[in-house]
């Protein structure tokens, strides 16, 4: 059996340049600088302007899903408190705050939210919950650029029940339909649900708009429905085979959105590359333990085209030609926000989310996770230096842990990102942004340690959130659960 290969956590590097020098020793190469700097003078607290905001720093936080909505798609207390949260951080840029499908079989969960006519007191009162929490802590929120984002969840609907997936595909997927038992003869999307899905979406904006949303994101990341039209090479009829074919559910979803609610901003949240699918490595898991991630076998569906923002020729590499072409549409429709993104978490998490501990139904890191984070950073580097005028979030950055607000700041200074996203982080770090801003410290026992509870924990019927470091699930009967399931993993 291969040894286990082992990677330094982070929170082992006491100075930064013992960080930079393993950066270094492992090419994940970023810039990183000594000190964390504080508002007016850091990066991180200058602000940027789009759509008549001048939103007032360069924190985001990204969309997530909680699990724990009611079957109607409305909030709970628990997505109350979630979004209270993101309020009080201060960061200033909202993408989301949550994943809102915009039709009931499109979930991902038979809990998530839902941008429908009948959710309207819902989704009004998670905005004013988000501002007044704002308002509470900083006076004011006229500075705050709030969105919602809007979603299908394609070949990964688990809209009615927890443990049954409901796939709605684009395409045969000769790997995906394997991994997750999709047969031979399981339906296509037909085009006229297509059609309807679109009108759907820009009813969920309209609705957005007429609420006080400033934009709304139509998700086209980790393999979801609007990510999966990207790779739809192999799809006939209007939706499928040529770029202008795959691109045409996000121009008409625009269109329709410009007619329906013209003061509307649009952003788009986007996979802007992905590798084929990874599996554990079955020659090192064994009593239930999870082996290293390799590539899933492939060579026998080359030239692969089952992907976006890949090599067909070899699909283990970047190639973000059409993922550049996609982006000069969307500007030329007058989208004005990029969310960047890569993979999916579903079938590649490692260079979607590094982190140093999988979730439960993933694989042990195949490379150190810092690398994972360093890929996402050139990428959104690239693109920064290609497109100068949309303003763009990057992703990725929790497994940098301590040294998220000395990179992150880096990066903006030297214009290779506008606004450092923050996922998982802000489920156990809400205060984040305000600490670093106002403090230039962070507190230690809140800072994510990527033990992906907040991902095995939906994997397996639960609600989402910080089990290892927020008091308050700690004390949930689910972080007992967690607890057994990540001593199997071990």
């Amino acid at each position: 059996m291969t040894e286990k290969v082992r990677y330094p956590r982070v929170s082992s590097f006491k100075k930064t340049d013992d960080f930079r020098a393993h950066l270094e020793k492992v090419d994940a190469v970023m810039p990183c600088d000594d000190a964390i700097e504080t508002a007016p003078a850091s990066p991180l607290a200058q602000s940027a302007e789009v759509g008549g905001v001048r939103i007032g720093n360069r924190f985001a936080i990204q969309p997530m899903e909680g699990w724990d909505g009611n079957e109607k798609g409305e909030p709970s207390d628990l997505t109350r408190r979630r979004w209270r949260n993101f309020g009080l951080s201060g960061a200033k840029l909202i993408w989301g705050g949550e994943a809102f499908a915009v039709v009931p079989e499109g979930r991902a969960n038979p809990n998530q939210l839902m941008a429908l006519e009948g959710n309207r007191a819902g989704m009004a009162e998670l905005r004013d919950i988000l501002l007044a929490a704002h308002n509470e802590r900083f006076g004011k929120t006229d500075d705050v650029l709030l969105g919602l984002q809007l979603t299908h969840s394609g070949r990964f609907c688990r809209p009615f029940r927890k443990d049954r997936m409901e796939p709605a595909i684009l395409y045969r997927h000769p790997i995906l339909d394997r991994k997750f038992g999709i047969d031979a003869d399981y339906p296509l999307i037909e085009d006229a649900y297509i059609e309807m899905l679109i009108d759907r979406y820009v009813v969920a904006a309209k609705i957005a708009w007429e609420l006080g949303y400033h934009f709304v994101d139509v998700k086209h990341c980790h393999g979801y429905l609007g990510h999966e039209f990207l790779g739809a090479f192999t799809r006939e009829g209007p939706y499928g085979g040529s770029f202008e074919n795959r691109t045409r559910f996000v121009r008409q979803i625009i269109a329709g959105i410009r007619a329906e609610a013209p003061g509307l901003g649009i952003g788009v949240r986007l996979s802007l590359f992905d590798f084929v699918p990874f599996m554990p490595d079955p020659n090192e898991g064994e009593d239930g333990k999870l082996g290293r991630g390799i590539p899933e076998p492939h060579t026998d569906f080359l030239p692969y085209q089952y992907g976006f923002g890949l090599s067909q020729d070899d699909p283990l590499q970047i190639d973000l030609g059409e993922a550049e072409q996609f982006i000069t549409l969307l500007e030329g429709l007058g989208v004005e926000l990029f969310n960047l993104s890569c993979g999916s978490p579903y079938y590649n998490p490692h260079i979607q989310r590094p982190a140093l501990f999988p979730p439960s139904d993933g694989y042990q890191p195949p490379e150190d996770p810092l690398c994972g984070v360093a890929r996402q950073v050139a990428a959104v580097a690239r693109v920064k230096a290609r497109f100068p005028g949309p303003l763009i979030v990057g992703s990725g950055y929790s497994y940098l842990q301590e040294y998220l607000p000395h990179v992150g700041q880096a990066l903006v200074r030297e214009g290779m990102v506008d606004f450092i996203g923050l996922g998982r982080m802000v489920l156990s770090y809400p205060d984040l942004p305000r600490d670093v801003l106002e403090e230039g410290q962070m507190k230690r026992k809140y800072i994510c340690r990527t033990f992906s509870d907040c991902t095995t924990a939906p994997r397996n019927g639960m609600v989402s959130g910080c089990f290892p470091l927020d008091p308050f699930y700690k004390e949930r009967e689910e972080a007992v659960r967690m607890k057994e399931l990540k001593k199997a993993l071990k």
